[in-house]
């Protein structure tokens, strides 16, 4: 399958399937590095890569058709994309273990078809759908954007997707819908973690958006990535997308949407509330209690090219979204 991709990124610079498929830099990522305090170039590398083979994966045949005819992103991005495989192998999903291999290793048990999601709350037409109807009539889009998560490290990801706001739309938010909250599937036959008595999460993992932040074009519910169907431990089969925040809001395998007139609970910001604040948006002016983020680690990266880059406000999408936060003091509204 051919990839579409925008316009401006030369192919010279998008690593072949060949070379990636033949790496794996990291076998322990910054949640070790987060808990020691330590920057981002000092986040420990893997001594032996493992592969994570970029190849079609178990989907109902309709899905895959869909995401085959994805059309190109209009979002220009000058970046090399990140490797399939660091995609695919390096991850936050807790759910599957706290180690960045752990989501790649464990989450095949998961059976992400057939799935559905709720819709409830303050709309007009609350329902449980399909996967299928949800996706019904939509134009799905490959959109590459920046990922910049909290530990900072950094990728950059071909989804593919479509606006949360279309979706929104279509279920009519009523005049008190002030935010928009997301909840994971909780199924801990399916995600181990969940029935583990060491964990401190309180199950399911929440996240959540101010209504003008989900209404906004950039903001994407994912079901692809690199053209394929998403995989497990990137969120299959349905993940939010929100370029300019820190990763820990790209909630995964969604079961449900809440309108709400109050702003809703979010899983770190329950569990430390003075290190992750609700909007969670990228601000190399703002450092996390115990590490700057005023640079981040640009994957592929390794001892010897660690490939540090500066942190941009917003992600690089300040252009876009610094209106949304107009007057807000970004150090209070972290």
């Amino acid at each position: 399958m051919l990839i579409k991709k925008t316009n401006d990124i030369p192919s010279s610079e998008i690593t072949p399937e060949s070379v990636y498929l033949a790496r794996r830099a990291f076998m322990r990522g910054a949640m070790s590095a987060a808990a020691l305090g330590v920057g981002a170039s000092a986040l420990p590398v893997s001594a032996a890569p493992t592969q994570v083979a970029n190849k079609d994966l178990p989907g109902p045949d309709w899905l895959k058709q869909q995401i085959a005819g994805a059309k190109a992103n209009q979002e220009k991005i000058t970046e090399a994309l990140t490797p399939y495989e660091h995609v695919a192998g390096y991850n936050n999903f807790y759910e599957y273990g706290y180690d960045k291999t752990d989501p790649a290793a464990h989450s095949h048990i998961l059976k992400p078809h057939p799935w559905s999601v709720e819709i409830a709350g303050e709309v007009a037409k609350p329902a449980t759908y399909t996967l299928e109807d949800l996706l019904k009539g939509v134009a799905l889009e490959e959109r590459i954007y920046r990922l910049r998560c909290v530990e900072a490290w950094s990728m950059v990801v071909p989804w593919v997707g479509f606006s949360l706001a279309d979706l929104i739309k279509r279920v009519e938010p009523t005049s008190k819908a002030k935010y928009v909250a997301f909840t994971t599937l909780e199924r801990p036959s399916e995600m181990p973690e969940q029935k583990s008595r060491f964990s401190t999460i309180d199950w399911p993992y929440r996240e959540g958006l101010r209504m003008d932040e989900a209404m906004h074009p950039l903001t994407t519910l994912a079901v692809g990535l690199y053209g394929k169907v998403l995989p497990n431990q990137n969120g299959a089969p349905l993940r939010l997308v929100v370029p300019w925040k820190y990763g820990f809001k790209y909630i995964k395998s969604i079961v449900k949407i809440e309108f709400t007139e109050k702003q809703p609970k979010t899983t770190w910001s329950m569990i430390a509330p003075d290190e992750y604040g609700f909007y969670a948006n990228v601000n190399p002016q703002v450092s996390h209690p115990r590490w700057s983020q005023a640079e981040e680690r640009r994957l592929p990266s390794g001892l010897l090219k660690p490939n540090i880059i500066p942190t941009q406000l917003f992600n690089g999408y300040a252009e876009q979204v610094a209106h949304l936060y107009k007057d807000m003091d970004l150090r209070k509204f972290y």
